[in-house]
């Protein structure tokens, strides 16, 4: 049998006063490595102030707390002796303790046994292997871990009649050897049942087309939270719980709750936002997120700022399958002035979207686009009809300003008489952008955009679809949309080729807080070789719940006003 090794308080030169609080006992322990050193301040930081008196109560609470620590973690016969160093002060005190570990407790045997049909479920096969080993010093915490993992994992994957029929720690001090003994009765793993929706406003065809399993698949709780997270993704509900009637099981089939509460019918949404491209910007939403029982919805915003006015509305016809293929059909109005352009826009338009596992989403669309502008000195009017194709993907880590993440984009679409068509042309337009980072404190982002427009009418071509840089998602020291060819006036009139990119550095200063450099640069041209601009600048950036606030001040080596400018913006980095 073991015993207790103890040496007693020892004084140094301070006066012992039984009974008296000391408002600051400070532990100072030493023998033991980090990872027992690190257990055995837990314990002793549980210890209530109400309890830290110089007594030999308290060092016996204090010989309890070590044991629990060190026994925790396999060390049965510790040697611990005490010393008091001299107070600094009646309410200060130091404790220095010091411990010999001793002879660790190491597994002697591992008797774990599953019954039932978990004993051939590969889920198990592979928790099993992570289990304490034959010759490993005993660790208590390791031995609860997987208890309690067989028992959750069982919970997940459907044994709902799951039992123990022994669980069992033996240590024997004496023999430095402990025995794990764990007999796991599994019973019949249950498989999903009859689905019951509740309270749903939708066409339950609809959601079962996002059911992440069928009736009769064995069960995984894994599936039941996919198909959670789809039903809340759709917008349709407030409030959405699927959950297992564990309380209703019958012949191996556990039947499937889904509660659900429907979203307001009409929604509304009103913003105020700011940048340095377009000023002040407000923004009025109305929304129908389900406008009848298919789950149709339809969106209308409108914005509002000094140099443009939208409003657009969409309506989307989700089709079998609700999450990943879907009509739209959208109409809007623009007005634009800004720079040397002036433009009413009308367009319409219908596409069929499509998302696949990979990330990646295609459009097939047919827009119609008719502007009265005028760019630069030229007034014009155009009518055309565009088929177009889309691809694109976004990727993120790390919420609203994400410490990993890239976007791809892709658009073609053409136009031709033949199609009515006032003009013949070809455009396509590019982008990607990419965030990486080295650690929790350096992140690095790269754009690059690009596109062109094929056509020998180019004088017919809207503003909308020609192409200008400069500005704040642009070349950062240039003003918004300043870049680009112009008439025998001087005036802008856009370009049928446009590249930019940009590269930038952020640095965490503290907090939510960074500090960013950046360099730019890119052009837009038409027929005559591209004149590249670039400009380089410093910033800050605020990590807000909204995502990234962003304040630069950047100069354009080519700006002929040879000064720097402030860009602020907000909103999303991808």
């Amino acid at each position: 049998m073991i015993k207790k090794r103890l040496i007693p308080w020892v004084l140094v030169t301070a006066i012992w006063v039984p009974g008296v609080a000391i408002a600051d006992v400070d532990f100072e322990i030493k023998g033991l490595d980090d990872a027992l050193e690190k257990n055995v301040s837990v314990y002793l930081d549980a210890i209530p102030d109400s309890e830290r008196r110089l007594t030999f109560r308290f060092q016996s609470r204090v010989t309890d707390e070590i044991e629990k620590a060190l026994q925790a973690l396999g060390y049965y016969d510790p040697t611990i002796s005490y010393k008091l160093e001299d107070k600094k002060s009646v309410d200060d005190a130091t404790v220095v303790l010091d411990i010999a570990s001793g002879e660790p407790v190491r597994i002697a045997e591992v008797d774990v046994e599953l019954m039932g049909d978990a004993k051939t479920d590969e889920a198990f096969t592979e928790l099993l292997k992570t289990a304490p080993k034959v010759g490993d010093v005993l660790n208590q915490g390791q031995y609860d871990a997987l208890k309690s993992s067989i028992q959750s994992l069982a919970v997940r994957r459907g044994y709902f009649d799951a039992e123990y029929t022994l669980s069992r720690l033996e240590v024997a001090p004496g023999r430095y050897q402990a025995f794990i003994r764990l007999h796991f009765s599994s019973g019949t793993r249950y498989h999903f049942g009859q689905v019951i929706y509740h309270n749903s406003q939708i066409n339950e065809e609809r959601l079962d087309s996002m059911l992440t399993f069928k009736e009769g698949d064995p069960y995984l709780v894994s599936d039941l939270g996919a198909f959670n997270q789809s039903l809340s993704n759709t917008g349709w509900f407030s409030s959405v719980l699927v959950e297992a009637g564990i309380d209703d099981l019958r012949d191996d089939r556990v039947p499937i709750s889904v509660n659900l509460e429907p979203s307001p019918r009409n929604q509304f949404e009103t913003g105020i936002g700011y940048s340095t491209d377009v000023g002040p910007r407000v923004k009025i939403g109305w929304k129908k997120p389900w406008f009848n029982s298919r789950g149709h919805s339809l969106n209308t915003d409108l914005y509002v700022s000094k140099p443009k006015q939208t409003l657009e509305s969409t309506y989307k016809i989700p089709l079998e399958d609700v999450q990943r293929e879907y009509y739209q059909v959208q109409v809007g109005l623009e007005n634009l002035d800004n720079n040397d352009t002036t433009s009413l826009e009308l367009t319409s338009s219908i596409s069929r979207h499509w998302k696949y596992d990979t990330g990646w989403q295609r459009a097939l669309y047919l827009r119609w686009l008719y502007s009265d502008y005028t760019q630069g000195s030229v007034s014009n009017i155009s009518n055309l009809i565009l088929p177009g194709v889309n691809f694109s993907r976004v990727r993120s880590r790390g919420g609203a300003m994400p410490y990993w993440g890239d976007k791809q984009s892709i658009t073609f679409e053409a136009g031709d008489p033949a199609l009515l068509s006032d003009i013949s042309l070809f455009r396509a337009v590019g982008q990607t952008a990419w965030i990486r980072s080295l650690n929790s404190d350096n992140r690095f982002l790269t754009r690059v955009n690009a596109g062109g427009i094929f056509t020998t009418e180019f004088e017919r071509v809207p503003p909308s679809l020609r192409f200008f840089a400069g500005g704040d998602n642009s070349i950062r020291g240039y003003s918004y949309e300043s870049i680009s060819p112009r008439d025998s006036e001087g005036k802008l009139e856009g370009g049928a080729y446009m590249t930019t990119g940009s590269l930038e550095y952020n640095y965490r200063v503290t907090g939510n807080w960074w500090g960013a450099l950046f360099v730019d640069g890119g052009d837009a041209w038409t027929s005559s070789d591209p004149e590249w601009k670039t400009s380089a600048g410093v910033g800050v950036r605020w990590e807000s719940p909204v995502g990234p606030i962003r304040f630069d001040i950047a100069h354009g080596f080519e700006n002929q006003d040879d000064d720097f400018m402030i860009h602020f913006s907000l909103g999303p980095e991808l």
